[in-house]
């Protein structure tokens, strides 16, 4: 099979011309000729490389064309299904690629049951996104699963069905026009990796058809699983030991990465891929703008490796990001942050996944804030923070899963820390096992030998509000709210998508009430995911109280952060403040250059004057989070926790 360049394009154009008119006779008929040409011509601009990533993945295939032809079948068939609203969405996004670099974007997420109770709710709830200036909604899983274990929804029975309790997909598909008109973008879940074993397709490979059984990896026998489980890791050991599952029925050995009920599906069969991108289609159809791409590491196997981040995985990303070109280029991917820091760039590419999350950012802001030290954070940061041109972080603080310390051990060594016992001091510390912590959190899958956790709580009572308000502290209150909107200043600014889970805008706290509900206990993740306090957020009109303290300043962050061009599609430059407690950085937009600086301890600190000189700051500027100018000859004094961002900048 070859993968020479020449020849791949060749082949590429040969194929092409053999198969448009195919296409053309088929389907051209069904919509205006003017329409089709545009079709036509984003198909030849994209073909090569699908061509490429398909013929790399499946070329060996004595029936490889006849495959190739019926992707594009799926394809064209798909796009002719697509609603002409969402058609002119395309057309509006071609012209202008960048859309999701604005900085008019501001992310939230979470679930629908827990947020407004349904799919109609949600769309009552959307002038309440609105007030926040949300412009990106990412909705936890909603599509049909089993009753009981369903992995949180990531055990999918069809991709076509809302779960029954959240409302139908023609709700859904509502309720996506109603954010597009408000200019909120839909982000879902696809979970491509496995189905649930309750899908149509694992139904039918229990029934004993063997086509079906050729879309899971299944073997009659231990001589293979064995082979594989030599070098693979458990993902989940507590759960099964290692990665396959017996199902009596058809005697057979099922590979099930992460639990016994999710089946993974066996990409080197191309017609998996076709199904899968038929599934993709089907939801970009109904107006999803975004696509997390759900265990990206896990697609591929190859028999003497982890099973993990293979060549092949990225290949059939690339495949998938082809075909949404053609199909339905309003849509862009987002890559998953379950991966090493060192592997997660990996997948990021316009060719692709545009966009990804920053687990690195999120792990070093929490470990600034333990510490009160920002030198692992600038060192980190320094090395791991530029994109490549065209994509874009997506910065979170905490999301509905757990927080791991996803630093990279070689950043942290380099930085003078020892990875691991650093590990262990950030668990204790953000549990309130150490001594002086204000973090009331939970462990989460922590062992007990070596004293590794990840840990769960919400951002407020990480932060130190639960226990201010236990202890009905008012200055510590203030540093928690301090601290609350220091983290989310940063994720705002810095260089991407922000992206807020909803009820962190109006300090929800822990609810630890999961363990009340034994489907829920032993797994403390809960402990943030709480039903949404609308009573609390009623509060965020009132200035004084502590949900519209916090509600207000991430008002004004998100004012600022609209309201200045250095932070649209711009470069950030990590810089070193002169002050191991002063985080600081650069954001360039054409003429406009913008400072800022986070001071992550509760004393104050002071940059130079000299050192402000060095980086180009005049004597004179403006700090536009207090809307004050500043005269900072000797030294600029920053208070605990402060947040700026400092223009008059040379």
């Amino acid at each position: 099979m070859s993968t020479d360049p020449a020849w791949l394009a060749r082949h590429s154009r040969s194929t092409l011309a053999r198969l448009m008119p195919r296409l053309e006779e088929r389907f051209a008929d069904k919509v205006d000729d003017g329409e089709w040409q545009g079709y036509v011509q984003r198909f030849h601009g994209h073909f090569p490389r699908l061509f490429a990533s398909l013929h790399q993945l499946y070329g060996h295939h004595y029936d490889f064309f006849y495959h190739l032809e019926d992707i594009a079948v799926t394809a064209t068939r798909m796009w002719l299904a697509r609603p002409d609203e969402l058609k002119a969405l395309d057309a509006t996004r071609l012209t202008d690629p960048g859309w999701f670099q604005s900085n008019r974007m501001l992310g939230a997420m979470c679930y629908v049951d827990l947020f407004s109770g349904d799919l109609a709710s949600l769309r009552d709830n959307i002038p309440y996104l609105t007030e926040l200036g949300v412009t990106y909604l990412h909705l936890m899983p909603l599509f049909k699963a089993p009753e009981g274990d369903n992995d949180g929804g990531y055990a999918v029975s069809s991709y076509r069905e809302v779960d029954a309790e959240l409302g139908t997909m023609e709700e859904l598909t509502s309720l996506a026009t109603d954010l597009h008109h408000h200019g909120i973008s839909l982000c879902l879940d696809f979970v491509f990796n496995h189905t649930s074993d309750e899908h149509e397709w694992a139904r039918k490979a229990l029934a004993g058809d063997q086509d079906y059984q050729d879309y899971y990896r299944m073997y009659p026998d231990r001589t293979e699983p064995d082979a594989f489980e030599k070098s693979i890791p458990e993902v989940f050991p507590d759960e099964h030991t290692g990665c396959f599952t017996y199902r009596s029925r058809i005697r057979k050995w099922v590979w099930t990465t992460f639990h016994n009920y999710q089946w993974d599906l066996n990409y080197q069969n191309p017609s998996v891929f076709n199904r899968m991108a038929e599934e993709m289609f089907f939801l970009a159809n109904q107006g999803v703008d975004i696509l997390r791409l759900d265990a990206v590491a896990f697609v591929w196997k190859r028999m003497g490796t982890n099973c993990q981040n293979l060549p092949e995985a990225h290949t059939i990303i690339q495949a998938f990001n082809a075909l949404a070109s053609i199909v339905a280029p309003a849509m862009v991917f987002k890559s998953e942050a379950i991966v090493a820091p060192d592997l997660v760039a990996g997948y990021i590419g316009s060719d692709e996944c545009p966009l990804s999350y920053n687990p690195n950012l999120m792990a070093l802001l929490w470990n600034a804030l333990a510490t009160r030290e920002v030198g692992l954070l600038r060192h980190g940061l320094g090395k791991r923070f530029s994109m490549p041109e065209g994509c874009a972080w997506v910065n979170y603080i905490r999301c509905h899963d757990d927080i791991g310390w996803a630093f990279s051990d070689d950043d942290a060594r380099e930085a003078g820390v020892t990875p691991q016992e650093h590990r262990r001091f950030l668990t204790a510390f953000f549990t309130g096992r150490f001594d002086g912590s204000f973090a009331k959190g939970l462990p989460f899958q922590e062992d007990p030998e070596t004293g590794e956790a990840r840990i769960s709580g919400t951002t407020a009572s990480l932060c130190g509000l639960e226990s201010a308000l236990e202890q009905k502290d008012d200055h510590e209150i203030e540093m928690a709210i301090r601290r609350i909107l220091l983290l989310h200043g940063i994720i705002m600014t810095i260089g991407g998508i922000p992206l807020l889970y909803l009820g962190d805008e109006v300090g929800v706290l822990n609810d630890y009430a999961y363990e009340q509900d034994h489907e829920k206990q032993g797994d403390t993740r809960w402990v943030h995911r709480p039903r949404f306090d609308w009573e609390r957020a009623e509060q965020r009109r009132d200035a004084e109280s502590v949900p519209g303290r916090i509600f207000t300043g991430l008002l004004r962050l998100v004012q600022v952060l609209q309201k200045t061009l250095a932070f649209t599609q711009s470069d950030t430059e990590i810089i070193n403040a002169g002050n191991e407690h002063v985080f600081g950085y650069f954001r360039h937009h054409g003429d406009q250059s913008v400072l800022i600086l986070a001071n992550f301890t509760e004393a104050e600190q002071s940059v130079s004057g000299k050192q402000l000189r060095l980086l180009g700051c005049e004597r004179t500027f403006t700090d536009l989070m207090g809307g004050k100018t500043i005269i900072a000859t000797r030294q600029l004094v920053m208070e605990p926790y402060q947040f700026m961002v400092l223009t008059g900048i040379s």
